[in-house]
């Protein structure tokens, strides 16, 4: 028997260009968890550049920023998200658990296939 799933998967859009979606959720969440663009990028198999980069492009793209550079120091250096990044995970992980609340209630489609 086949395995079947109804799966969604939501992103935010600006002007049309992707701006926040699951990758980036969950990128923020390890840079909160390591204080590290760096070891946040490795933990997902990503580039730092491409860690980076994403970075860069929610925190000019949005409001506010999402991540912030601490400057060096006896520990050194390090990053660290924003208030407004940790609502912005918050809320998409409710949106997103509300969502899957919606998939699971309308799985019944997935006997048609």
């Amino acid at each position: 028997m086949k395995k079947k799933e109804l799966r969604i998967r939501c992103w935010i859009d600006i002007d049309g260009v992707r701006y926040f979606g699951p990758g980036r959720s969950e990128l923020l969440a390890h840079i909160d968890e390591y204080g590290s663009i760096s070891k946040a990028a490795k933990s997902m198999g990503m580039s730092y550049k491409k860690a980076w980069d994403m970075v860069d492009e929610m925190n000019s793209r949005g409001k506010k920023p999402l991540v912030v550079a601490r400057k060096g120091g006896d520990k050194g250096g390090g990053t660290e998200l924003t208030a407004t990044g940790k609502e912005m995970i918050d809320r998409y992980n409710k949106l997103m658990a509300r969502l899957n609340v919606v998939i699971q209630k309308n799985s019944e489609i997935l006997k048609l296939v």
